[in-house]
């Protein structure tokens, strides 16, 4: 292990969860409500089983609007491939993950469970604190 700084300190841990039977209008208000980009969908028992983005809900969205009606839950439209970070990454690891995808945001595990989420505003908030 180095000495560099881990995401664990810097990342969001008083997350907005969904849950994969949530009406999918309902849960794209708490993302707009909320003013974020997307949230973690975590089962009955607390275990991360998708997120569901802003695009995801702008797929249900032009959905309902050719049919009429939402209808859907969010299982139907999140994204069930979750790539995750551990929470004990270093920030220069974090960084390159970042630059590797086009995820804005990954949820943080710790020993298997969901334990909070990094944005890149997150990241590079903390790269420029720990580096002036």
């Amino acid at each position: 292990m180095t000495g560099r700084p881990r995401i664990k300190s810097y990342m969001t841990t008083e997350l907005i969860t969904l849950a994969p039977e949530m009406e999918i209008n309902r849960a794209m208000h708490m993302l707009i409500d909320h003013r974020i980009s997307g949230a973690p969908v975590v089962d009955r028992t607390g275990h991360l089983v998708g997120v569901l983005s802003k695009k995801d809900c702008l797929k249900a969205a032009l959905h309902a609007s050719y049919y009429r009606e939402w209808g859907d839950t969010v299982v139907s439209y999140m994204s069930t491939e979750v790539q995750t970070l551990d929470a004990e990454l270093d920030l220069i690891e974090a960084a390159e993950a970042f630059l590797a995808s086009s995820f804005r945001r990954f949820p943080v595990m710790s020993e298997g469970r969901l334990v909070g989420q990094i944005s890149r505003s997150d990241l590079l908030e903390a790269l420029a604190g720990n580096w002036q």
